[in-house]
């Protein structure tokens, strides 16, 4: 078993306005995009598991042609509350990182 981070060339998230957090997952290969979406590792319902967001709420975009995956979510906090932890919304693709992947 491999983790998210040894398919790609770029895993970030950032602020996508002041209430939701987008991801950007950009693959190093067509042979590393494809096994990780024949994993299934990374679906909506994973990221609604990992972030504990309804599945309801997960924006999911697979763009073939750059071997990109552009996930929303919704954040919990919204950004410049008190209780934010990250204005820019840089840090919280880190649980993507470590993402196993069946191999």
């Amino acid at each position: 078993m491999r983790e998210l981070w040894q398919f790609t060339k770029l895993i970030r998230s950032k602020n996508a306005g002041p209430f939701e957090l987008t991801f950007d997952i950009m693959f190093k290969s067509r042979e590393s995009f494809n096994d990780v979406l024949k994993s299934e590792a990374l679906t909506p319902k994973a990221i609604a598991r990992l972030y504990r967001v309804d599945v309801k709420q997960v924006k999911f975009f697979v763009v073939e042609q750059l071997l990109t995956i552009k996930i929303s979510i919704p954040r919990r906090v919204f950004s410049g509350d008190v209780g934010d932890t990250d204005i820019y919304g840089g840090q919280f693709h880190s649980p993507l990182v470590r993402l196993p992947v069946k191999d």
